[in-house]
């Protein structure tokens, strides 16, 4: 089963601070001897070692120095930046608003030649509908307290789905049919979003499945929404932050999550007939 992304990035801060540990043993150096030679209190040395504290990139110099392996030091000040950069506090991408969120996934969209998307709550942002984002991003930039910059955020996120009709791109998509039923706009507007599912759904690229709320002995539970770029990316949705997945053996998790989820999505006409079941569902 997945695990959580906090856990993900927890996981791969100790992993530093596990191989900082096994040089200083390797080294035959006690921890409060490290701390001496690297001119630091003896609780740090335990912090870093216990991934309570992240080390700074003059910590591991000063680590791998005194242990005498220098030359690893590198490789894991790599590692340490790559472990904290995998999970980004949503208020600090935020700082300057939406619009300029939505515009730095453009490479990455670009690039990306399979896109596995998995959404427990929302219509994924590639099918968004200019009314149906309009909505959610309002009341976002709301719950942020954030530059409120909705209508160039709502344009970027428009413009950054025109990847649905560039060629060299697949696009695997399921939702949860209670994705279907979330009210973030006025009638009018979901009408309009569910109606472009309709049409979305049948381009030659995409492949949407929905999962009926009343499927029987679901061999995976509802988890929480992330995107998957290829095999080589996850990115993953939680109220406070975006975690981003880079490790082979977690996107392995997160790849064998989305083929149970995925055999349990209807398409086609038993897809439609859910998607007009939550249209009629609004009047």
């Amino acid at each position: 089963m997945p695990i959580s992304p906090s856990s993900s990035a927890q996981a791969a801060r100790e992993s530093v601070a596990q191989r900082l540990r096994e040089i200083r043993l390797d080294a035959g150096i006690s921890g409060s001897e490290l701390a001496a030679r690297c001119g630091w209190s003896h609780p740090k040395t335990y912090r870093i070692e216990g991934a309570r504290t992240p080390p700074s990139t003059d910590d591991i110099r000063r680590w791998c120095e005194t242990c005498g392996v220098t030359d690893l030091a590198p490789d894991i000040i790599a590692q340490s930046r790559n472990a904290e950069s995998m999970y980004v506090e949503w208020r600090r991408k935020l700082r300057s608003g939406l619009k300029q969120l939505q515009q730095s996934y453009v490479p990455l969209f670009k690039s990306t030649r399979v896109f596995r998307v998995y959404s427990p709550t929302l219509v994924p942002g590639l099918l968004q509908t200019e009314g149906y984002a309009m909505g959610l991003l309002s009341t976002i930039t709301k719950f942020r307290d954030i530059p409120n910059d909705v209508a160039g955020a709502v344009a970027a996120r428009l413009e950054r789905s025109r990847v649905l009709h560039e060629p060299g791109h697949r696009f695997v998509l399921v939702v949860e049919e209670a994705a279907l039923r979330h009210q973030v706009a006025d009638a009018e507007a979901m009408a309009a979003q569910l109606g472009y599912l309709l049409t979305a759904g049948a381009l030659p690229s995409v492949s949407l499945g929905v999962i009926p709320m009343d499927t029987p002995g679901r061999p995976m539970w509802p988890v929480e929404t992330f995107h998957m770029y290829d095999d080589t990316l996850v990115s993953v949705e939680i109220l406070s932050a975006r975690v981003t997945v880079t490790q082979p053996s977690d996107i392995a998790v997160y790849a064998d999550a989305f083929e149970r989820l995925r055999s349990m999505a209807v398409y086609g006409a038993e897809a439609r007939a859910l998607i007009v079941k939550a249209i009629e569902f609004l009047t």
